[in-house]
């Protein structure tokens, strides 16, 4: 089964933002479900599909943060048997979303409400724990971009990676991982790509955005961009060296602009510099 992505249209913005609809061996699931503010997003593209948010019987969430599970609770409450899936460190933080909403209004203050609109916790009896295999599904633990990040492969070969794939807009070949603190784990991450590359994927549903045809290739260019600004931050660089080089890098990839209007180079340079500095 091929996959394209719904594009939420995160604040307006083409191509940052994208949820998938896969088929399960108990009707359809949505991985991933962007932001409360991108709903009206995601309803358009189910529709474009001959679809509602009542067919959707799963949401196997990649992580908690705000730009993949955000809507998670609404959906529920307006989906009431919707189940739910994500690591185990993830549960309460969907369960109980008031430490994840209060960290995120620390990092973007006033610009919180029109990111990420309202976030809403989901009921226990609507969660799963996302372990195994499930309904064809299964579930990858891929730590690095935080602890309790998990992919998740169908039985067509379509890996549907969250952040564990890293960024990029198909089809311009650039691949830049979001390193964004306090969770980031380079050695981690750097285990998480050996595991998907031995499940061999067909493609890789990012995201951030799109779909890769090219898997294999992708996840070096994803290793070596991990390794070479690691490799800068350990040589000495701050972050305004950083932010320069990281910064050229993109200026010529233009295709990523619109993802980091909201993910600052800054806050890329910060997630390596603490787990350097930690291990």
């Amino acid at each position: 089964m091929d996959v394209e992505p719904i594009d939420l249209l995160h604040c307006g913005y083409a191509q940052t933002v994208a949820a998938y609809v896969t088929g399960t061996r108990d009707g359809l699931a949505l991985i991933d479900c962007g932001p409360t503010a991108t709903i009206d997003a995601l309803e358009s593209g189910l529709k474009a599909r001959g679809l509602r948010l009542a067919d959707i019987r799963h949401l196997f969430v990649t992580h908690v943060h705000l730009d993949h599970a955000g809507a998670a609770g609404y959906l529920v409450r307006e989906n009431p048997g919707l189940r739910v899936y994500v690591g185990e460190a993830g549960l309460v933080h969907l369960a109980y979303p008031v430490a994840l909403e209060n960290g995120a209004r620390g990092i973007y203050g006033r610009r919180f409400d029109v990111l990420w609109g309202e976030v809403t916790g989901v009921p226990e009896t609507n969660l799963r724990r996302a372990e195994g295999t499930i309904l064809g599904l299964e579930c990858v633990p891929t730590p690095g971009h935080c602890a309790h990040h998990v992919a998740y492969l169908d039985e067509s070969g379509n890996l549907f990676a969250g952040d564990a794939a890293g960024v990029r807009i198909p089809p311009a070949t650039y691949v830049s991982p979001p390193t964004s603190p306090p969770e980031f784990d380079l050695a981690a991450w750097y285990r998480s790509i050996d595991e998907l590359e031995k499940r061999g994927p067909s493609r890789l549903a990012l995201t951030h955005f799109g779909v890769v045809a090219d898997p294999a290739e992708h996840l070096v260019r994803l290793r070596q961009r991990l390794l070479a600004w690691s490799a800068l931050i350990r040589g000495g660089a701050g972050e305004a060296e950083f932010a320069d080089v990281v910064g050229a890098e993109l200026a010529a990839h233009p295709e990523q602009d619109n993802y980091h209007k909201v993910l600052d180079i800054v806050w890329l340079y910060r997630g390596i510099k603490m787990n350097l500095d930690r291990t």
